[in-house]
């Protein structure tokens, strides 16, 4: 996200009278607002721009927004907020598990709203450049570029992976055959509330080694520490980025 120019937001909610009202109010709040009836109409958008962060209602026709948070997760690095109408815990911890930063609850109040997407962007800024502008994160022949948000395995192949993964992954890498236990990775990962649901940071592991591990079901890079929690079993190196 570039600081000195408003965050840009996808709004994506194909009820049409709460959109409206809610990009004006959110315009008007400093942000850039792009607007969404559906997930079509969001994955076009995102074909040509890459907003910061993309505000996703779950119930809509069509796709739904699981389903599109699911996609982002999978091949975007942008920070989701889910906009629920339902209440149920289940709702919150499978939006948490496939990748979305945070949740909130129809109807909510639209300054906790903007709280919401303030604290989610600075988490995801924290989760920025650690290194200096050029420098990546290299382990095991893999290279995580902090800046580009850029994850390239040994072969030179680029990897997608989620804001919540590359927030992860740094965190790894940030304190390399360290054990960091799961109430301080949702912390640096997630934040609010997380905590509740013990099971999202293991999910979010689990996503983690199968892009990176040869074989996820036995990982050598990231290894769990019965009882402590989960440790980068690698040294890491920062080196010149390339291109």
């Amino acid at each position: 996200m570039d600081e000195t120019a408003n965050p840009s937001i996808l709004l994506v909610d194909d009820e049409e009278a709460l959109r409206q009202p809610l990009a004006a109010y959110l315009a008007r709040q400093g942000f850039g607002v792009t607007e969404a009836a559906s997930a079509a109409e969001a994955r076009t958008h995102l074909r040509d721009a890459n907003p910061d962060i993309v505000l996703l209602d779950i119930m809509m026709p069509g796709e739904d927004g699981l389903s599109l948070c699911r996609h982002l997760s999978e091949s975007r690095a942008i920070p989701t907020i889910l906009l629920t109408a339902r209440g149920e815990a289940m709702d919150r911890i499978v939006g948490l598990e496939i990748g979305a930063d945070d949740y909130v609850v129809k109807p909510f109040e639209p300054r906790e709203l903007v709280a919401r997407i303030r604290s989610v962007l600075r988490r995801a800024a924290k989760g920025g450049p650690a290194a200096a502008e050029d420098e990546v994160f290299a382990f095991e022949g893999w290279m995580l570029d902090p800046l580009k948000r850029r994850l390239t395995a040994p072969d030179g192949a680029l990897v997608p992976i989620s804001s919540v993964e590359f927030r992860l992954l740094m965190a790894f890498v940030e304190h390399p055959r360290q054990v960091l236990d799961r109430d301080r990775l949702l912390d640096m990962v997630q934040g609010r509330e997380a905590h509740l649901f013990d099971r999202a940071v293991d999910n979010q592991v689990s996503r983690l080694r199968r892009k990176i591990e040869v074989d996820s079901r036995n990982p050598t890079l990231i290894q769990t520490v019965w009882g402590g929690g989960y440790m980068l079993a690698a040294d890491v190196r920062r080196t010149a980025a390339v291109g």
